[in-house]
């Protein structure tokens, strides 16, 4: 398990990289995050699929499949693929602060 210093604070995360502790996530965590991930901004639309995998991951439990947050985000395929390069839904999960999605490799 590797841990990480953002903002002066030492975040534990999962053996996929992922936080560890769901109640560490905070913006500047996200944004950190991000620029780790080869994102050096996050733009409104980039927001967008955070926050929506958020509220989804409230809901039920687990970050939302690909699949899912192109039918419902509001965010087509192209454009995720485009926002979150090479694995836009765990990239966006990490991004989040949440666990890998189930369906994610």
């Amino acid at each position: 398990m590797a841990v990480i210093e953002i903002s002066g604070k030492q975040i534990e995360l999962d053996a996929d990289g992922h936080l560890k502790n769901l109640s560490d996530w905070n913006e500047d965590i996200a944004k950190a995050l991000a620029q780790e991930e080869g994102i050096p901004e996050l733009t409104d639309r980039h927001w967008l699929v955070i926050n929506y995998m958020r509220q989804e991951f409230q809901k039920n439990n687990d970050a939302p499949s690909i699949r899912k947050l192109t039918k419902e985000s509001g965010v087509d395929t192209k454009e995720l693929y485009q926002l979150f390069p090479k694995g836009p839904a765990k990239k966006a999960a990490k991004i989040a602060g949440l666990p890998k999605p189930k369906g994610c490799i």
